[in-house]
């Protein structure tokens, strides 16, 4: 049986001849530039030649595990992800996965890049949005303190006149008490003073009196002397 390498080697040197072509003219015709996949199939077969049944065929970058490698005949013992062996050339394995799924992998990374960056940008304007809402209410709260603090200073204020206005008019109270004690004492010294004065009237009334009784008394005898005196003679 023919080796598919073998058997597909025209076409891969046609393919290779196209791909060549494709470079020549790229710079004329850029728009119509195109990749060559990597796609690619390898046998899977039950022994170390060609000429060995092949068990399956497999993809390029299909995993596999090397169970054993012979150098002299250039195949390694494999098994595939379901568990199948058989044997493959070893100049088709590689260590790293293939370009294809290398690039579906970076494009993956890419999109879940793409993905995270506009999911971030989505946070950081939400962030920015809060930070203004923030700003704003830290604004208005500022404004509040501002208006909360002169009204405070008006109740201070205030306070400070109420408490001077009740101190003055405690203070004018016992003014108040003290010119009432003292119109008190004016009072009892006046209605002192006139019993005094309607005494003192009421004594010189009788003194009065008392003189007009003597002077009564006193005038006829003198009157009597001059009259006997005047008769002698």
């Amino acid at each position: 049986m023919t080796d598919p390498i073998t058997r597909y080697a025209p076409t891969v040197r046609t393919l290779c001849g196209a791909i060549y072509l494709s470079c020549s003219i790229g710079a004329v015709a850029a728009e119509t530039t195109q990749y060559v996949s990597d796609n690619l199939e390898i046998t899977m077969r039950s022994g170390e030649s060609t000429r060995h049944q092949i068990v399956r065929m497999l993809s390029s970058g299909t995993p596999l595990e090397v169970l054993e490698e012979n150098t002299e005949t250039g195949y390694s013992r494999v098994r595939d992800p379901k568990g199948t062996v058989g044997y493959v050339l070893t100049r088709y394995l590689m260590n790293l996965p293939s370009a294809q799924d290398r690039l579906a992998e970076t494009q993956k990374k890419q999109v879940n890049t793409e993905i995270e960056t506009k999911r971030l940008k989505e946070e950081i304007k939400q962030r920015n949005e809060e930070h203004k809402s923030l700003a704003a209410e830290k604004q208005q709260l500022e404004e509040d303190a501002r208006k909360l603090d002169l009204e405070l200073n008006t109740i201070r204020k205030t306070a400070a006149s109420t408490l001077a206005i009740d101190q003055e008019n405690r203070t004018n109270k016992a003014r108040l008490v003290t010119i009432e004690q003292d119109l008190q004492v004016l009072k009892q010294e006046n209605e002192a003073l006139k019993d005094r004065t309607a005494r003192d009237w009421f004594m010189v009334g009788a003194g009065v009196i008392l003189l007009g009784m003597v002077i009564g008394l006193i005038i006829p005898k003198i009157r009597w002397q001059k009259k006997s005196s005047w008769d002698s003679l």
